[in-house]
């Protein structure tokens, strides 16, 4: 086996994959089209072949359980729609990730209900700090939330207005649908 990719890498590679369908995207004619749908069945065979590896897994708990945890993994299992932890669960246990950060800021989250493709959160405390401070915070609890549940496509503070998906992953349904939204709209949702 070759080399495996740290975290720096496979974050440099998803934008990388990111920027090169955004202009396959923006390029007229076939080859183009080609690409993308090249591209999409790719993604859909990965999709088969992890949801495979979770049916193996079945009954194994403690191997379900590491292939759902790695960050990675996790994330593709949701993506392609085979991790067996339902949203909530998933959204909780992210939030639960972020609470010692938060806590340090003086703050806390929960989970205040998932509405269609929108987790709604109530972040408490950090009352009279600074407005960055507050925007990091939200910032870390979107991308917490984001990164477990690719399916959902916003984060919204009770209140507050949806926070939209940050440029991260690539979202399968992106991937296999022809005629993808623009390169700005790819990211938002690996």
């Amino acid at each position: 086996m070759g080399e495996r990719l740290g975290e720096g890498a496979l974050a440099e590679r998803l934008g990388r994959i990111d920027e090169l369908l955004g202009t396959l995207e923006q390029a007229p004619g076939p080859t183009a089209e080609g690409a993308l749908d090249a591209v999409a069945l790719l993604a859909e065979v990965y999709g088969e072949a992890l949801a495979r590896v979770m049916d193996r897994a079945a009954g194994d708990a403690r191997l379900a359980a590491a292939l759902m945890d790695d960050d990675l993994l996790g994330h593709l299992l949701a993506l392609h729609d085979v991790h067996p932890a339902p949203t909530e669960e998933r959204v909780s246990r992210a939030l639960e990730g972020v609470r010692p950060y938060l806590r340090s800021q003086g703050r806390d989250v929960e989970l205040a209900g998932i509405d269609g493709d929108v987790a709604r959160v109530r972040l408490t405390g950090g009352s009279g700090g600074c407005g960055s401070t507050a925007g990091m915070a939200e910032q870390a609890v979107r991308d917490a939330v984001l990164a477990v549940a690719p399916e959902l496509s916003a984060v919204e503070p009770e209140g507050g207005e949806a926070a939209a998906r940050p440029a991260t992953f690539i979202p399968v349904d992106a991937l296999l649908r022809h005629g993808a939204p623009p390169a700005s709209q790819v990211g938002k949702a690996p």
